[in-house]
């Protein structure tokens, strides 16, 4: 999945008032963690993620993972939070 600039710039608005949902912490990024992504993901499709304790890189290697375990596209990396999108398959059924 790509997304457009268009989307991207879409999506960052939409991000800006939301709360953090899913938050990692010392134990980085751990099972609990994946699965807590992929239900934010389905009950939202836009999910700010919080990654605390670690330095640049490791919060952008956390971020590349999250992204690839969860078929997420990452919408905004900027200082210790994350901004994802995947669309949901439940609320695809619903429609």
């Amino acid at each position: 999945m790509t997304l457009s600039s268009h989307q991207i710039r879409y999506f960052r608005s939409q991000a800006h008032s939301l709360k953090p949902v899913v938050m990692i912490g010392e134990k980085g990024l751990t099972d609990q963690v994946t699965y807590a992504l992929e239900q934010a993901l389905e009950d939202h499709e836009l999910v700010k993620i919080s990654i605390a304790g670690a330095d640049r890189e490791a919060r952008r290697a956390i971020t590349h993972a999250l992204c690839q375990r969860s078929g997420a596209e990452l919408i905004q990396l900027i200082g210790r939070v994350s901004v994802l999108y995947r669309p949901s398959q439940k609320l695809k059924k619903s429609d």
